[in-house]
């Protein structure tokens, strides 16, 4: 157990970093933000001043080799993931790495062996596990009010959600792929835990990409480049067998001739269905001969992302998100992207 407040650094200063680690880290009484690091000292600085922050960096193994830290948030992009957890743990600190964990399911792999060697924690950043509703859902679930899960569905459909071309986002070389490592990783994620994390048999699939030329599809706040690098999917669909001979179906999008943005799970079950569209949280099942709908009305807290890692981290028991968990999603991915190009399934056994 770690006695006092725990010190804490972020590495990688930009809004997704600010908006959901620092804000949320920042309000932990047990947790003491000592130093910021971006490649950008500029960004590191703004935001240091904004949380009253003394320590910046741009390099973060000088800040390693500087500050005696227990954990810090990898919030960079994804082909450093690897580079600077694993070096994280070989200094002996605890990671919550953004998602995807690693550009692909090697990386993820290597990360996992760092985390054992070391003896420390790495959680990985599937936010959509600590919802209120996905809790709630994944009670019901193991409490067998759905009974075997037999179909899903996952999807995140936008009609415009490009964060900007020509970003890192939609360079394949710093990005690892497009919209299915990048929102395919939350939803399908979401479904496969809800369904226990079931060994997949194999996967189908195809990508597109329609919407590369254009920076007028872009997601709010992300502006584009007309002549940068695009050269990733912006669409992706497939389907999943499951050895348990349970199927799932997913369908991402950056950008669609839609109506609306929409995420959602579906589960079929036999003894009920559930569904979480939007946020909202709906339960089908029958009671005396009747089809019934019920929404659940939720009250209360759940423990939140980050203080539930800090917890773990004190007083051990398992991760929600664990580094293994974020290696079997990137297996997945892998596996869809050979399936994508080959225009054939893929086995994963």
């Amino acid at each position: 157990m770690t006695d006092g407040k725990l010190r804490y650094g972020l590495i990688g200063a930009g809004s997704n970093a600010e908006k959901k680690h620092l804000s949320n880290y920042s309000n932990l009484p047990d947790v003491e933000i000592v130093a910021l690091c971006d490649v950008q000292l500029a960004n590191a600085t703004r935001l240091a001043k904004k949380y009253d922050i003394k320590r910046v960096y741009s390099n973060y193994e000088e800040m390693f080799a500087h500050e005696e830290l227990d954990l810090v948030s990898v919030c960079t992009p994804n082909f450093s993931h690897e580079e600077i957890t694993v070096q994280a743990l070989m200094n002996g600190i605890h990671v919550h790495c953004e998602k995807p964990l690693a550009v692909d399911a090697a990386a993820a792999k290597r990360i996992v062996e760092a985390k054992n060697k070391s003896g420390k924690l790495v959680m990985v950043g599937l936010n959509n596990r600590f919802t209120k509703e996905a809790v709630t859902l994944k009670k019901f679930i193991d409490a067998g009010y759905l009974g075997e899960i037999y179909q899903a569905k996952a999807g995140w459909t936008r009609r415009s959600g490009i964060p900007g071309r020509g970003t890192w986002f939609t360079n394949k070389e710093l990005a690892g792929g497009g919209v299915m490592i990048d929102l395919g990783v939350h939803y399908l994620d979401l479904a496969l835990y809800m369904m226990g994390l079931p060994q997949p048999a194999y996967v189908s699939g195809a990508t597109y990409q329609h919407f590369h030329e254009t920076t007028t599809r872009n997601r709010n706040g992300y502006k584009g480049n007309p002549d940068g690098i695009f050269n990733v999917e912006d669409t992706a669909v497939g389907f999943m067998g499951l050895t348990n001979g349970a199927t799932v179906q997913f369908e991402f999008s950056w950008a669609s001739n839609i109506e609306k943005d929409i995420t959602t799970i579906e589960l079929l079950g036999t003894k009920g269905g559930a569904s979480l569209i939007n946020g909202e949280l709906k339960i089908y099942s029958e009671l005396e001969g009747t089809c019934v709908d019920i929404t659940p009305v939720i009250n209360g807290q759940v423990t939140s992302e980050f203080e539930h890692f800090t917890n773990c981290i004190r007083n051990g028991g398992e991760l929600v998100a664990p580094a293994e968990h974020g290696a079997y999603i990137m297996e997945i991915i892998d596996q869809f992207y050979q399936a994508a190009s080959r225009k054939e399934p893929v086995s994963l056994v």
